[in-house]
């Protein structure tokens, strides 16, 4: 498949009811993705148009490729290990047992193998989510809590060295920065960058530091500079953008995950597209997919 520069086309036409979570797998040149909404985890292989699905035990919001093959998934409740070749979802950790009412959402794999996620309130009203560092020992998970006050944790991305995590509450419209200490201490908690048209939700970053986010119900990918200024963004022929990964043989493929959740009928006949998945060429590659560390 050949993409244009910065014009987005579908690619897979799926109408996924909640698309998200894009991940390249670059020994498979294959890209992994889920539909949150109809509990599946999908492959699609652009250089064929092969499209493999899996069932997943319940709505599961991202997937992290490990150093064994698998992928960290975060399900509702917990997270979970998928063995794409088997098909198979093991529980590794509960997460907040105490908060009913919450459950995971979007996920990212920093530079020295560790994983970092955030929780939501499902009802999107209250601010109980929180964010969390993983690092995998010989005993199994150790999770973390970093931050709290969450309504709908969304992102998170690490900058290129590692030193910066950025995370979104996406129903304040705002996209936070933080520093990252050794231990995976955060501290400078301050607001990297507010939109006004539509919802911060996935984001990620390129090989310069640059900011890519899904638009909900902003119809583009946002973009910005380290410091915090816009670059110009990315129009989209659907409203609801979720997150963006770079992939292909040079990392200068951008694929993204869109959703149909949320618009009215009237909306769908102009965007019969929504919820599918689309391709753009773009000239910074992106930071090649890290992997989560797991110990032998």
């Amino acid at each position: 498949m050949s993409f244009k520069h910065n014009q987005p086309e579908c690619i897979l036409d799926l109408r996924a009811m909640l698309g998200e979570g894009p991940v390249w797998a670059e020994a498979e040149q294959s890209l992994y993705f889920v539909d949150i909404a109809a509990a599946k985890v999908h492959r699609f292989t652009p250089s064929s148009g092969a499209l493999k699905t899996w069932d997943a035990p319940d709505r599961v919001a991202f997937l992290l490729p490990t150093t064994k093959g698998t992928f960290l998934a975060g399900l509702p409740k917990g997270l979970h290990r998928f063995d794409p070749q088997t098909g198979t979802f093991s529980e590794d950790a509960v997460i907040e047992p105490d908060y009913p009412h919450n459950r995971l959402n979007d996920g990212c794999v920093d530079p020295q193998g560790n994983a970092w996620f955030g929780t939501m309130d499902d009802n999107e009203k209250e601010p109980s989510g929180s964010i969390y560092r993983v690092i995998h020992t010989k005993d199994g998970l150790r999770v973390a809590r970093h931050d709290e006050g969450y309504t709908v944790s969304n992102g998170p991305a690490v900058s290129p060295d590692g030193t910066v995590l950025y995370v979104c509450d996406s129903p304040e419209q705002t996209i936070y920065a933080f520093d990252v200490g050794e231990d995976g201490t955060l501290s400078g908690e301050r607001v990297f960058a507010r939109l006004e048209n539509g919802y911060p939700d996935g984001v990620v970053t390129d090989r310069d530091g640059n900011i890519w986010a899904g638009t909900w119900g902003g119809g583009r990918i946002s973009r910005f500079r380290p410091d915090g200024s816009e670059l110009p963004s990315i129009p989209m022929p659907v409203s609801n953008v979720t997150k963006v990964a770079f992939g292909g043989e040079d990392w200068k493929t951008v694929f993204v995950t869109t959703a149909r959740k949320g618009l009215s009928e009237d909306v769908l006949k102009k965007e019969p597209h929504a919820g599918s998945l689309f391709a753009f060429r773009t000239d910074v590659p992106g930071i090649p997919q890290r992997l989560f560390r797991m110990t032998d």
